[in-house]
């Protein structure tokens, strides 16, 4: 007598896939293809317009090339220039100043004019359009004009002072308060990191400032012990952005010095040295050294930005 075997169950079908995966497949496959068409004129912008340059700039720095004659190699020589150029020196002394001194005034007026637009006043709209406006204008060439007659000699400022009995100054000529007018103009294109503070305000639960104060906590108590540690992630991001920002500041030391960084070299910045050497003095070698030593300092403050927030900043998973 046999022993029982067990009901057959379902075969298993090695034919091929219906015809309704068949289509599935060929719809991905043709969103694929779609995909890619599209994402040809920004591989061929990274490529042509950053990448070649890039590496063109890189080969550059090694050579002695004056943009008419090909470029001739010569090692570290520009490299090693530098060390020996008082201007390159006082370039970075200057820049250094404007980074340390405007980005840290920029950032406190536009988070402290974002508390003050986060109290649900009417026309918060209008208000928020209006201060961002200086953001979209502060780095064109018509505001850096419009600062050079501000602070000239007979300028606005100046009248403004004259009302009050005080005589004023030649600010743009005076090497002491130079550059303090471009880190004034800096600090009014504060419309970019106010508006990102703003968002970052509506994020905090309201529920948080209540229980501060059935506690008893004013506003400045509030402020410390909820916003700022909450707005942390927010204050980094625009710190990195607005100091990487103002190391690669360029158009308005460009135009209110006239092009030359004075009064003896104040306003003098690291990127209009650059621009000096490469399309005044057709110092193109030299002018890609000075630009890949910005990116390495540049890349260095930002990872030092990175390394330095895990003891400040504070996510939600904290």
């Amino acid at each position: 007598m046999s022993a029982p075997t067990a009901p057959p169950g379902p075969a298993l079908s090695t034919s091929t896939p219906p015809p309704a995966a068949i289509r599935g497949t060929a719809e991905w496959r043709r969103q694929g293809r779609a995909a890619h068409v599209f994402l040809i004129p920004w591989l061929l912008g990274l490529v042509l317009i950053t990448a070649v340059p890039l590496l063109a700039s890189l080969y550059l720095a090694f050579t002695d090339y004056d943009l008419l004659n090909a470029p001739t190699w010569t090692g570290l020589e520009n490299f090693r220039r530098m060390g020996e150029d008082p201007r390159f020196w006082a370039s970075t002394w200057v820049t250094l100043k404007y980074v340390v001194v405007s980005v840290p005034l920029q950032l406190a007026f536009a988070l402290a004019l974002a508390v003050v637009l986060d109290k649900g006043i009417k026309g918060l709209a209008l208000y928020r359009s209006v201060y961002y406006l200086p953001s979209l204008l502060g780095t064109s060439v018509a505001v850096a004009i419009l600062w050079r007659q501000l602070f000239g000699h007979d300028g606005l400022i100046n009248a403004g002072l004259a009302l009050l009995g005080v005589e004023g100054q030649s600010w743009l000529q005076n090497p002491t308060t130079a550059l303090s007018t471009i880190v004034v103009l800096n600090v009014w294109t504060f419309g970019s990191p106010m508006i990102i503070f703003l968002a970052g305000l509506r994020q905090i639960p309201e529920e948080l400032y209540e229980a501060a104060r059935v506690d008893g906590a004013g506003r400045w108590r509030q402020f410390v012990s909820i916003t700022a540690p909450m707005l942390t992630p927010i204050i980094f991001f625009n710190l990195v952005l607005q100091t990487i920002g103002a190391f690669q500041s360029f158009t308005q030391a460009h135009v209110i010095s006239g092009g030359r960084g004075g009064p003896l070299d104040s306003t003098l910045f690291y990127t209009l040295y650059l621009y000096q050497q490469g399309f005044v003095n057709f110092n193109m070698g030299y002018a890609s050294a000075m630009a890949w030593v910005l990116l390495l300092v540049i890349g260095v403050v930002t990872a030092l930005h990175f390394l330095l927030s895990k003891y400040w900043v504070f996510y939600g998973d904290n």
